[in-house]
This record gives structure tokens, sequence and C-alpha cells, in this order.
């Protein structure tokens, strides 16, 4: 069985750090490109990241900087560092393979951040 789960959220105050994790199950990231998305009530999901199966990374403009797309070793975990947060990332992040249309679905991880 296939399965991604995503962790690491938590609730912050502006400025601070986190990392998320999205660990697979059945299956590895070997060949496979992987996104990160986010969701917050009254707002369209939307693409966070991109890592590619070669390594290559890519951010939209509001996290560049800030943010740090990752994977381990195995090729099972996949990571996002997240510095410098702002209120304006708050949302319910998801991972998900890529070559799909961005779809922030399953439980996620919530990230907080208070100003």
């Amino acid at each position: 069985e296939v399965d991604l789960v995503e962790s690491g959220g938590g609730s912050v105050q502006a400025g601070g750090s986190l990392t998320l994790n999205c660990t697979a199950s059945g299956f590895t990231f070997d060949d496979s490109d992987m996104i990160w998305s986010r969701q917050w009530f009254g707002k369209e999901c939307e693409l966070v990241s991109t890592i590619r199966s070669d390594g290559v990374t890519s951010y939209i403009d509001s996290v560049k900087g800030r943010f740090t797309t990752s994977q381990d070793s195995a090729k099972t975990t996949m990571y996002l560092s997240m510095n410098n947060l702002k209120p304006e990332d708050t949302g319910v992040y998801y991972c998900q393979p890529g070559g799909y249309p961005v779809d922030c679905r399953g439980l996620g991880t919530q990230v907080i951040v208070s100003s």
C-alpha cells in the first residue's frame, strides 16, 4: 500500500522555524518529483515547493530564501525546512507526488504562525 504521511507542524511566532516531514511507505521518491502544497481557510490550495527526482528544487516567490525542500538518502522522507516564518505561511501543509494537479488532500500537518 502506497501512503504519504505529513508531520512536524506546530504553532510558532513570526520569525520562528519549523521542519516538516513527508514520510513515504510502499514506494520511494527515486523516480518521482515531489511537491509541498498548503491551504488555509478561505484560501485556495497552492503549490509551495517542488523537488525533482534529480534533486533540483523550486519555490513560489513568497517563500524563496526562507524555505528549503530536501530528501533523505533513502528517498523515503522529504523535508520542508521553514525559517523566518510569517503569519501568511499559516496553513495545512501537504505532500504529494509531482506530475498531478496540486491537490491539498489528506490529513496534512498544520502550521500556525502568530504575529
